[in-house]
């Protein structure tokens, strides 16, 4: 299956802004939809954003507005921008693959929210 890694996390104050990268080993622009989900200290991990192959997009309300996934077939990456960034936003940020033919869970990349 296609292999992922996740980048781009880091420390920002809250407001702040940072872009994730998800860079696939394989091509994704027979993949349906691509996921990033995220993993706070002693919290299940939970589903942030959802992009499909037509371009339409989902998000939960805990970042709706705020966060936007894109994906680029070409380059077989899928990227999360992520503004006004809230303390709450602290985890560990993951990419897969949505529903049917996801893969496994990488390392993920840390995103870490300060006050």
């Amino acid at each position: 299956q296609v292999q992922l890694v996740e980048s781009g996390g880091g420390l920002v104050q809250a407001g702040g802004s940072l872009r994730l990268s998800c860079a696939a080993s394989g091509s994704i622009v027979s993949i349906n939809a691509m996921g990033w989900y995220r993993q706070a200290p002693g919290k299940q991990r939970e589903l942030v954003a959802i992009i499909t192959s037509g371009g339409g997009t989902y998000y939960p309300d805990s970042v709706k507005g705020r966060f936007t996934i894109t994906r680029d077939n070409a380059k077989n990456t899928v990227t999360l921008q992520m503004n006004s960034l809230k303390p709450e936003d602290t985890a560990v940020y993951y990419c897969n693959i949505v529903g049917s033919g996801s893969t496994d869970w990488g390392q993920g990349t840390q995103v870490t929210v300060s006050s």
